[in-house]
């Protein structure tokens, strides 16, 4: 029997398989065969690896390169800003002696309007003036050295200056009824035009201030009885109002502190109204003009020559 059933397993298998054994042996050719390897297992691997790595150095290179030219430009920045805030800070230094001393001779000035007389008021005033010189010509020898540069520093020491010109502008009102040029006022500073000047914009932003405070003189010498002076401020900040409109200002900081120059005039021609409408704009120039033509003081010759007309 059993030789029966091995006889019906190998006609099954053989109808369902007629060649049994050709599997098997691709099978095994095809994994058993040997393989032949190239002489040089990676050429084109490492000729790839040698030309990534020659591509990275020149890369890095590069970049150290680039690295090293912004660090150099940074630190010439650095050197530059540090020099630069040097020299600010030592003119700041300067800058706020500067405003001590205007403060100084500011109180002085404001004697003025009180019952003091105008030449010992000035005397007072003028003795700052040395003061100031000394400290502009401090200023002058730290822009020696940067010169050039007068532009990029002078707005540490710009409303000091302009406090200084009105200052000195009154002053100068005060003692000749006249504006200080500009000229005089770098005599008075010890400035130089050609190596640190005064600044045309300074100088007429400083007159501008310097109108600020004609009203309240007029108003305190009327107070005292000086009924002249109204006529004197007002024939001088109209003559120095009209001069300032040949000037075609920007809408700036000068400009408006023109335009304010209008409201001083207006002031002005207020109080001498009041005076002219009280009859004490003649009086005064009645005085006047005995004054200048050596008119007799004494009332007494005055009755006198009345009886004999």
């Amino acid at each position: 029997m059993k030789a029966a059933f091995r006889n019906a397993f190998s006609a099954v298998s053989s109808t369902l398989n007629p060649k049994p054994y050709s599997f098997f042996s691709v099978l095994s050719l095809h994994t058993f065969s040997p393989i032949t390897l190239p002489p040089h297992p990676l050429p084109f691997r490492n000729d790839a690896f040698r030309l990534l790595s020659a591509t990275s150095d020149s890369t890095s290179m590069a970049e150290g390169g680039t690295s090293s030219s912004v660090v150099k430009q940074f630190e010439s920045f650095r050197c530059q800003l540090e020099e630069s805030g040097g020299l600010r800070e030592r003119m700041r230094a300067i800058a706020m002696a500067i405003e001590s001393a205007t403060r100084f001779m500011y109180a002085d000035l404001l004697l003025v309007h009180q019952s003091c007389s105008v030449s010992e008021v000035l005397e007072k005033a003028s003795s700052q003036i040395a003061v100031l010189k000394e400290l502009y010509n401090q200023l002058s020898v730290i822009l020696r050295e940067c010169p050039g540069q007068y532009y990029r520093y002078n707005g540490e020491w710009r409303s000091e200056t302009q406090s200084v010109v009105s200052l000195l502008t009154f002053m100068h009102w005060l003692e000749t009824g006249n504006l200080l040029m500009h000229t005089e006022a770098e005599q008075k500073l010890g400035l130089n035009a050609s190596d640190f000047g005064l600044d045309i914009e300074d100088y007429l932003v400083g007159v501008c201030f310097m109108s600020n405070e004609l009203p309240r003189y007029v108003v305190n010498q009327v107070t005292a009885g000086d009924y002249g002076c109204p006529r004197k401020v007002l024939k001088f900040i109209t003559d120095l109002h009209a001069a300032f409109r040949m000037l075609n200002l920007r809408n700036d900081f000068l400009r408006k502190k023109f335009d304010g120059m209008k409201y001083d005039l207006r002031k002005v021609e207020e109080v001498y109204y009041d005076v002219k409408i009280r009859g004490l704009a003649d009086k005064a120039e009645e005085v006047c003009f005995d004054t200048k033509t050596g008119g007799s003081a004494d009332p007494g010759d005055q009755e006198t020559q009345h009886k004999q007309s």
